[in-house]
């Protein structure tokens, strides 16, 4: 029980300590807002301000803490202050091949009448059209490992004063995270993204895409010839053949593609494109348009598959986001309350990702955590849920929440029970 006690201690400190960062620029009530949120999130692995107000432990009536946190929740909007905070932590992380990986979902409340600015969205699981919200992410990712860095995240309705369309939804992101990490990075898109203003968009800013085709979109190819982007695909020679492990969905597999390559521009740009085509990954070809140079096939050709690949891990993490902390359950009703508790959760994700593995002595504190998710077989590929798992049993029985944090032992100042350690 010792052992546990330091490592909860150590926890609550990180958390303290992130807290501050990313809080930073916003009023005391608000930054305290947000460290007990951030804790209570981890604490009981839930949204609900409920189960994040039993978290915290206070000496009030519970319905107390919770109204509380539910008027700060709801006085002002918390989303575009966060990423920004979120995006400066993480733009040291993203260098020139770092995949940003801009993915658009959805919270779907299917039985909600008065959360407000309810909206239809098409859920994706399902296949339906229902009341719910718009979701966009964006996760750096490196190609060969495993680290993610979660950037930014937004909800969003088409029934809100002031919503403008998607596409503007999708370059508010892109730019704040261009704010932040300038032009680095490659971006990738699935095939949501393959739409004229977004070419336009990513051409006019400078910067580096893969975006998935639907198949439909004309292509010029060099001798001037208009076609189809899935014609171009069917009759390209596909002749380096490569075995590829396909992880997803937790299930692994082996698949013998063929890829292949022509160069293309766009009807209404003089910019040389390429279409990497891959060929035996799935019934109809799948087909990437980017402005990537080609230089050696062998290499880069792969390279760009393994760029969009990189991709899924977007989807994952938004799959962990809505699986170990109740997302879709949210039950707060002012539109305030409902953004700022994504953007809330998507800093969860950040701790949970990075913070918790910057240097030697949290690595060995992530050590103690994954051996505290007791998990019957080795860490998942994707780690954060054994993370989040071995935070939630540590967290879940402390007695005392993020409010009293105890200073270290080998202080020599003097310190009271209500003093409140802010590293």
């Amino acid at each position: 029980m010792g052992n546990d006690s330091k490592t909860i201690g150590k926890i609550k400190a990180q958390i303290s300590r992130f807290s501050k960062g990313v809080s930073a620029g916003f009023p005391k009530p608000t930054r305290r807002f947000i460290r007990e949120m951030i804790y209570g999130i981890q604490a009981g692995k839930d949204v609900k301000l409920s189960n994040v107000a039993r978290s915290l432990s206070e000496g009030i009536p519970l319905i107390q803490t919770e109204k509380r946190l539910s008027w700060q929740g709801d006085r002002r909007d918390l989303t575009e202050g966060l990423n920004r905070n979120l995006i400066k932590e993480g733009s040291r992380r993203v260098d020139r091949d770092t995949v940003l990986a801009l993915d658009l979902g959805d919270i779907n409340k299917p039985y909600a009448e008065k959360m407000e600015n309810l909206a239809k969205v098409r859920d994706g699981s399902e296949a339906k059209i229902d009341n719910g919200y718009w979701l966009i992410n964006v996760v750096g990712a490196d190609v060969e490992g495993e680290d993610l860095v979660p950037l930014y995240s937004e909800l969003y309705s088409q029934g809100a004063r002031g919503f403008r369309s998607e596409n503007a939804q999708i370059f508010k992101a892109v730019d704040m995270v261009m704010d932040g990490v300038g032009d680095r990075g490659i971006w990738a898109i699935d095939r949501g993204g393959d739409r004229k203003i977004i070419f336009h968009g990513f051409l006019d800013r400078g910067l580096r895409f893969v975006i998935r085709q639907r198949g439909d979109r004309d292509l010029v190819l060099g001798d001037g010839e208009r076609r189809s982007c899935l014609s171009i695909a069917l009759g390209c020679g596909c002749r380096h053949k490569r075995k590829l492990v396909v992880d997803r969905d937790g299930l692994r597999g082996e698949k013998v593609i063929s890829l292949g390559h022509a160069p293309v521009k766009l009807p209404f740009s003089d910019e040389q494109l390429y279409l990497v085509v891959v060929k035996g990954y799935g019934r109809k070809p799948l087909m990437l348009l980017t402005n990537l140079r080609v230089v050696d096939l062998d290499v880069e050709i792969e390279r760009i598959l393994h760029i969009y690949l990189t991709r899924w891990k977007c989807d994952e993490s938004y799959r962990f986001i809505k699986q170990n902390y109740n997302l879709e359950d949210i039950r707060v009703r002012s539109y305030n309350s409902i953004r700022n508790t994504v953007a809330l959760v998507q800093a969860v994700f950040y701790f949970v990702s990075v913070e918790l593995g910057r240097n030697l002595k949290l690595g060995i504190l992530l050590k103690k955590v994954f051996e505290k998710s007791k998990r019957f077989f080795e860490v998942p590929r994707f780690k954060q849920y054994a993370i989040a798992d071995g935070i939630y049993k540590l967290l879940f029985g402390s007695k005392a929440g993020i409010t009293t944090v105890a200073r270290r032992d080998n202080s020599p100042q003097l310190s009271f029970s209500f003093c409140l350690d802010i590293p």
